[in-house]
């Protein structure tokens, strides 16, 4: 079943690179007392999630804080070393935290997967983005399979 606008995000433990290497993260800790912006995606260092919508979150980053929100973070089914390299790449900074969903665990939880293995991708996360605010979904923008037009920077600004 897919997540929908009133419900909780579910509790999960994903991975991110800090200064001291890669660590846990729980989902509770990433939401719980904050105003989050959640943007998801196939996967790092892809031809639409590395042109555009990485970049416009990056570009967007001091404008969507601005009206409130605590944190903006990127997820992908990813590893975090991948996760890391790819915000280095992007030039992320402290703008955006880079999620590893590895295991897809969240995405699954989510109801947000999807089969890209005739790809060779395995099973990775829809595109989509999200506002969550202490642990519940106040916004979702889900994109239709292969199109990039309401889960980018600029829509959910408009609904912070």
């Amino acid at each position: 079943m897919t997540i929908k606008v009133g419900d909780k995000v579910p509790s999960v433990k994903l991975r991110h690179m800090t200064k001291d290497g890669v660590k846990d993260i729980t989902t509770d800790e990433i939401f719980k007392g904050k105003k989050v912006v959640l943007f998801a995606l196939p996967g790092a260092f892809t031809p639409t999630c590395s042109a555009k919508h990485l970049p416009g979150f990056v570009q967007q980053a001091g404008s969507i804080k601005a009206k409130g929100v605590d944190t903006i973070a990127c997820l992908s089914v990813n590893d975090a070393f991948v996760m890391d390299a790819w915000g280095k790449n992007q030039n992320v900074g402290d703008k955006v935290a880079m999620l590893a969903d590895g295991n897809a665990e969240l995405t699954k939880a989510l109801g947000l997967e999807m089969d890209g293995t005739g790809y060779g991708m395995g099973l990775r996360s829809k595109r989509y983005s999200m506002l969550v605010q202490d642990g519940v979904v106040k916004q979702l923008n889900l994109e239709k399979p292969g199109a990039f037009e309401v889960s980018n920077a600029e829509t959910i600004l408009k609904q912070v």
